[in-house]
This record gives structure tokens, sequence and C-alpha cells, in this order.
């Protein structure tokens, strides 16, 4: 369990702090807008109601008590750079804010921000790259070279295993796990053979992915 401070609760805000409470974390929020807290206030650990440009609304929180304070200001960018540079001068331990562009996010690493989140591009570039292709299930994005793909078995690949397909030397990817369900196999035997129903779990460049689960037309 973290201690957790939000700053911000529009649509992001929200998500992001229903799902932290929901993994068991200690969650703070803080917005301007009281009808906001009001309305979220008795699922959380605590609330606050103010405007976190005010140097003496930070301090009030006690932001070094926080294991990660979140930035998640989406429609006032300047606002988003005070804030964060505020939480780091009095001594948070770890600030992770939010950007829409590249240039925000250098303005935000200089300026204090330990980590930069884009969650408008991070779900449109996922979408993308699953809907460019056939029996995409899931994907992370590593690098703009490397991701992390849930993807159906391809049909050719039916009844051989994986030491007969040698996947990494010919289709250049790593395959990290196996899935039948919700069941996960996470160090598959060069002598499994795939069935039909597999799912896979692989990491590779995403255009080699696409080309062995087929471009949609």
């Amino acid at each position: 369990m973290k201690s957790i401070l939000i700053i911000g609760m529009g649509k992001f805000g929200k998500l992001l702090g229903s799902k932290l409470l929901e993994l068991g974390n200690e969650v703070m929020i803080v917005d301007k807008d009281e009808e906001i807290i009001n309305e979220l206030a008795p699922m959380y650990t605590n609330s606050y109601i103010g405007n976190c440009t005010n140097d003496g609304v930070l301090r009030s929180l006690g932001v070094k008590n926080f294991d990660i304070c979140f930035v998640a200001i989406g429609d006032d960018f300047q606002s988003s750079l005070e804030i964060t540079s505020q939480l780091k001068e009095l001594g948070a331990k770890y600030v992770i804010s939010k950007a829409e562009r590249d240039i925000q996010a250098k303005f935000l690493l200089r300026n204090g921000a330990d980590e930069i989140i884009y969650p408008e591009r991070d779900v449109a570039i996922k979408l993308a790259t699953r809907c460019n292709a056939h029996n995409i299930f899931d994907f992370i994005e590593l690098t703009s070279e490397v991701g992390i793909f849930e993807i159906a078995v391809p049909n050719k690949w039916v009844k051989h295993t994986l030491a007969e397909l040698n996947i990494r030397k010919k289709y250049r990817l790593n395959v990290l796990a196996i899935k039948k369900g919700s069941a996960i196999n996470p160090i598959p035997e060069p002598g499994y053979a795939f069935v039909p129903e597999d799912h896979i779990v692989v990491m590779g460049n995403p255009n080699d992915v696409i080309k062995i689960s087929g471009k949609k037309a």
C-alpha cells in the first residue's frame, strides 16, 4: 500500500484515483472545484478544496508524507508547471505530471517532475496499433521501436512447438508467456505445441508483430 496525492480531479484524475483505491492505496485528492470534491470526498482517505498554485495550500498538505504526488491538471499547463515545481521545492518524494505534448514534458522535467505521463497520446497509440492489425488484444509501448503485445496464436503456428518455429530467429520476437483464458504460463518449454485458443505475449517491434498477426484491410 502506498500513500498517494492527486492534484486535479478531472476525467483522468478520477479514473486514476478510482484505480489506485481499488488496488488498496491511501489516496488524498485535491481540486479547486468545491462541487467536484464534495462529490468524490466520501470515497477517499482525505480530500481538500484549494488552488495548489498557492504555496500555502501545498504546504498544508504535507507533501513529504506521500510516496507519489500526481499532478493531473490537463487544462492549465501554467498551473501544472507551477505546482510541479513547488512540490519538489517542498520535498515531495516522487512527482508524476501529466503532459499533452513533448514541449510540455520538457518544461515539466526541468521544473522537477520525476516522470511524465501522456494519457491521451498513450491511449491513441495503443488503439491505433491494436486496430491496425487482426488479433492484437493488448499492447504496452516500451519505446518507439519495441513493445509488448498480447496476440492470438497465428493459424500456421498451431500444432507446432516453440523449438520448431524458432520464433526469435525467424520472426524477431521473444515469447514471454502463453495465456489460456485467465491462466498464464510465464515460462513455456521449447517443446510446447500451440493450440488454437492460445494467446501469446510477445516482445518486439510493432511491424514484426503486425506481419504475423495480419494487417487489417
